[in-house]
């Protein structure tokens, strides 16, 4: 291990990056492929342009250190390192898959050491920060108030919800979107020529790129893979040309980026219900194709589509629950793969019903009213009754059975004095809450004794 010295201290010149014609020729084309400059970076336009905080950064303009937040494949591990290569910065990385509080402790002092005697900052470098827990976050605080080092974290996870936030407030947060197309495109041209990639030894036809940009799905890393393995599998048979049917061969299926708890999943099942709500079935199910395909739980679906049952589509199609209900009836007893058809027969019978959210307008303004203290007195004659002394209390005295009115209905109150006249349950005049709603006005005049 080589090793530098510091007037008094050996230190381990650990984990610093090799320069990028120490790339070994063997490597992954994603690793070789890796920009050397912010020339070479492709994307991000606006956090890269003049005077934006992270061209500041590489530039040694600023000091901040900073949370790259976006999915994989969009360069956070690249840009991290061309940080490192300004100035004098000694570069550590560390994964929160396999560091724990002492390697943290170990990086903080060798920075010390680095900045007392050497007058060097440390970049410190941290890959999936969001699996850091709460005190392995908290013992970054004091380093990056004080400056003792640059740190630069990475996650994929929206970081409102996956890290602390005094460790949140120290940073800048920085959004890197997936690649655009062109993007790709231009990654996969430049590979495919560049010497430190397949220095011209293939081509790619127009088809064979359209397809490997698809199933990137703005992931670089992805992208390059792919092209990869397409290449070697046209070399491997003396060919040149990688066409459609290489790619076909060589990626089976595209990866569908999903993470069952973080911003993916989250905003495809929120795409999912909505477009349920908004009566597009087929929307509805390519979001739940893409939960489906990506291993999202199948009882997880089922509960949201009962949900919605209730909450979007209510009385004006009252069967729209049962099918809900019977769709996770089939998850439970039958499983995967056979259950997607209830599923996907439930999304479509929701999607097309007709709409309603008077159910849950309904019960929540009851329960705001409640827990605003509209309660009252429930009224004596609606009491229970079945007890000794109940009669003498007024319990039940009064009370009028419906039943023994040839409408069953009669003029009799139900609320607490206070909320007389209040409603709830306002149906539309949509689907099956059209009848509801005449019927309801009549129910409500008989009930209340107001006249017609």
């Amino acid at each position: 291990m080589a090793v530098e010295e510091d007037g008094l201290f050996a230190l381990p010149a650990r984990d610093s990056p090799p320069p990028a014609e120490a790339v070994r020729a063997d490597a992954p084309l994603a690793v070789r492929m890796r920009p050397r400059t912010l020339a070479e970076v492709v994307g991000h336009a606006q956090l890269l342009r003049v005077g934006a905080p992270l061209r500041r950064l590489a530039e040694g303009g600023d000091t901040a250190s900073v949370l790259l937040f976006g999915p994989p494949g969009t360069g956070k591990t690249t840009l991290a390192r061309l940080l490192a290569d300004v100035g004098s910065r000694h570069f550590v990385a560390l994964s929160a898959l396999s560091s724990g509080v002492k390697e943290l402790r170990d990086v903080m002092n060798d920075a010390r050491h680095r900045r007392d005697r050497q007058n060097r900052q440390t970049v410190l470098f941290i890959d999936e920060v969001h699996r850091f827990s709460k005190t392995q976050q908290d013992a970054l605080l004091g380093a990056v108030e004080d400056g003792l080092v640059l740190l630069v974290a990475a996650t994929t996870e929206n970081p409102s919800f996956s890290v602390v936030a005094p460790l949140l407030s120290r940073l800048l947060v920085l959004q890197l979107q997936p690649l655009t197309e062109d993007d790709v495109r231009e990654l996969l041209r430049r590979a495919v020529k560049d010497e430190r990639g397949l220095d011209g030894a293939v081509t790619l036809s127009p088809e064979a790129e359209d397809a490997l940009v698809r199933l990137a799905a703005g992931d670089a890393r992805s992208a390059l893979t792919a092209l990869e393995a397409s290449a070697g599998g046209v070399t491997d048979t003396g060919g040149t040309v990688i066409d459609l049917s290489s790619v076909e061969r060589a990626v089976a299926e595209t990866t569908v980026r999903y993470d069952r708890q973080g911003d993916q999943h989250h905003d495809t099942v929120s795409a999912f219900i909505k477009s349920i709500r908004g009566s597009d079935p087929d929307a509805a199910l390519h979001y739940l194709a893409r939960m489906l395909v990506a291993g999202e739980d199948p009882r997880f679906i089922a509960r949201r589509l009962v949900v919605h049952a209730s909450e979007d589509v209510g009385l004006a199609d009252p069967t729209a629950l049962q099918a809900a209900v019977a769709a996770a009836q089939t998850v439970q007893l039958i499983g995967m793969p056979e259950a997607r058809l209830a599923l996907a027969q439930a999304t479509v019978h929701l999607a097309m019903a007709p709409k309603s959210n008077t159910v849950i307008v309904g019960i929540d303004e009851a329960m705001a009213d409640v827990r605003a203290g509209a309660v009252g007195e429930i009224p004596a004659h609606l009491r229970y009754s079945r007890y000794a002394g109940a009669r003498e209390r007024g319990h039940g005295v009064g009370y009028r059975y419906p039943h023994r009115t040839p409408e069953g209905v009669l003029e009799q109150q139900y609320p607490p004095d206070d909320l007389v006249g209040k409603d709830y349950y306002r149906p539309t005049q949509r689907g099956g809450e059209r009848v509801l709603h005449e019927r309801l006005s009549n129910l409500r005049r008989a009930v209340r004794g107001e006249e017609r």
